[in-house]
This record gives C-alpha cells, structure tokens and sequence, in this order.
C-alpha cells in the first residue's frame, strides 16, 4: 500500500519543531486535525482517523517526529474492530463498507509505522474486509461509472486498497478473495486517469502493453499546471494529482517518469493552504467539504511523502 516502512526510528516524540517544509506543515496541520474529530464529536471518521491518520502514520515510517498525543486515541481505536460499525457516527450518511476499508487501510499504516501491535486485531480486520467483497471480485462503494474521490475512493480504488489490505492482514487466508480481487482489477477498463493511476499502483510491474496504456492516459492527461484532473481533458485536481504521483512512486524512473513527478509536486505545493492542508477535491468541483478536505490533504501529504527522495 502507500504506508510501508522504509524504516523505524522511535517516530513519536512529546515535541515536534515548527515545520518549514511542506510535508512539515501538511504533518501539522494533520496533527492537529486527526485527534480534534473525536474528541469535538465523540466519534471517529473515516477522514481523520482513517485517510489522514495513514498521512500521519506514513511519516512516523520515514523517522519523521510527531506528538504522542496526536496518534493515540486513534491506533486505540483502530486496534478494535468489532466497533467499527458503531463508531459514534451512525447516521444518514454513514457507510459501514467504506468506513470498513478506510479503518482496516489505517490500522496497516498503524502496524507499518510500530504503533499497532496487536496482531489479532489485523486477522480480524482483514476477515471484515474479505466479507464485503462482491461476486465478482470487487469491493463496489459507489454506482458503476460514478468518480471516485478522496473520500468515496471510486470502485477501483476500493479494490485495490481491500486487495492490499488483505495481503498484509492474512495472504494465506485470503488466497481465494486476493486471487478474484486481482482478476477484477486486470479487466477493469483504463478510460480516466484515476483508472490509469490505480492501475499502475495495482500491478506496476504488468506487462509492456497495460504499461504503455495506463502511461500515455497518464501522459495525455497532464494539465500546463503539471497536475493532473480525473479525465485526460479535466482541469488538474490535487487527489487526482496526488494519486499519479503515488502511482509514479513506483515506476521505472526513467526521465519522462522523473519529469511528471517534479511537475506533479510542483502543483501541490504550489495550491497548499498556509495552514498546511490543500483544497478539497469534490465531485462535482468547487463544493465546500470538511472531511473531503481532510481526506484531500491527506492523500496530497502521502503523495509528497511517497516522492520526497
């Protein structure tokens, strides 16, 4: 997945210096948010304590320093997933599935970075992740031919990161629904740039011809503002932007790859907020969205994280 650990060195600290850099004011500006949720709302959410607390968790992988307070509460919880389903946050707009996803993705972080420890909690994640796969080897959070976003994911996304879940959770278990998920995601149409990413990030080292394919969606889609929106003709959006460049992460680095990810970084710190976070991507664009903005900001922080050497 995005969050594995290149190395371990202690991570959390009482104190943290005030950042100068971009991943350092993102970390800020996420350290601040993620325990604020729950503790403001009495629940957890998938845009704090799940996609902006993997950003968190990410970083404590690459030896970055963050606070003790500000991942406590939430690997706690991560750690119990039979109460998942009943986070606090129950409501019209609740989607246990997703939620399922988000969490289950956090607590990988959560072990990747040392602070998750409990490994039967991972066992029984992955079983409730594997439960929620459809017929055909998907995990569907969305209408087929809806836009996937920062915090809805879209159905190839969801895959994807259900598939990666259960690898780490329990390969040997899961063989079966890994195995369907895989053929699901090797049929899935490459027609966007966001299929064209999770493609890449799928499988990237597939063969020559899906390389090529999924490469020159991701060539043609790149805006003059070096970013990329979901479509090839799409105005450049900072998810869409940030999922290229986590696919790019791990590709062959050969010029014009190296290119399209110092162009990609260029365009998200140049629309970071002064806060540290980035605008919400929103389907349809323009929308005002706290947890779009959260899971936004996150996705942008694991994207420079992931092309910071």
């Amino acid at each position: 997945m995005f969050t594995l650990c290149l190395f371990f060195s202690g991570g959390l600290s009482p104190h943290v210096a005030p950042p100068s850099d971009a991943e350092g004011r993102a970390l800020a500006y996420l350290s601040r948010e993620v325990p604020l949720w729950s503790r403001a709302n009495n629940c957890f959410s998938c845009h704090n304590n799940g996609d902006a607390a993997r950003a968190l968790y990410a970083a404590v992988c690459q030896g970055r320093s963050l606070p003790t307070r500000v991942l406590a509460d939430t690997t706690r919880w991560l750690q119990t997933p039979g109460a998942w389903d009943k986070n606090g946050g129950q409501g019209p707009f609740s989607d246990k599935k997703l939620a399922r996803l988000q969490f289950a993705a956090a607590l990988i972080a959560a072990h990747d970075a040392g602070l998750a420890k409990d490994r039967p909690a991972l066992t029984r994640a992955g079983r409730l992740v594997a439960a929620m796969q459809d017929d055909d080897g998907s995990w569907r959070v969305v209408p087929d031919n809806a836009l996937g976003g920062p915090t809805t994911y879209g159905n190839a996304l969801a895959t994807y990161i259900a598939r990666t879940t259960l690898q780490r959770a329990g390969a040997a278990e899961h063989s079966e629904a890994i195995r369907r998920a895989d053929t699901w995601l090797r049929k899935a149409p490459v027609e966007t740039v966001l299929d064209a990413a999770v493609a890449l990030l799928a499988f990237p080292r597939s063969d020559a011809a899906h390389q090529r394919r999924c490469l020159d969606r991701i060539r043609k889609g790149e805006s003059r503002e070096g970013g990329w929106g979901p479509y090839v003709n799409s105005a450049p959006q900072v998810f869409d932007t940030a999922l290229v460049l986590l696919a790019l992460a791990g590709q062959e680095q050969a010029p014009e790859v190296i290119a399209w990810r110092k162009r990609g970084r260029y365009f998200l710190l140049a629309t970071q907020e002064q806060d540290g976070s980035w605008p919400e991507t929103t389907r349809p664009s323009g929308a005002d969205s706290y947890a779009q903005r959260l899971s936004t900001s996150g996705w942008a922080t694991l994207a420079l994280l992931s092309t910071s050497r």
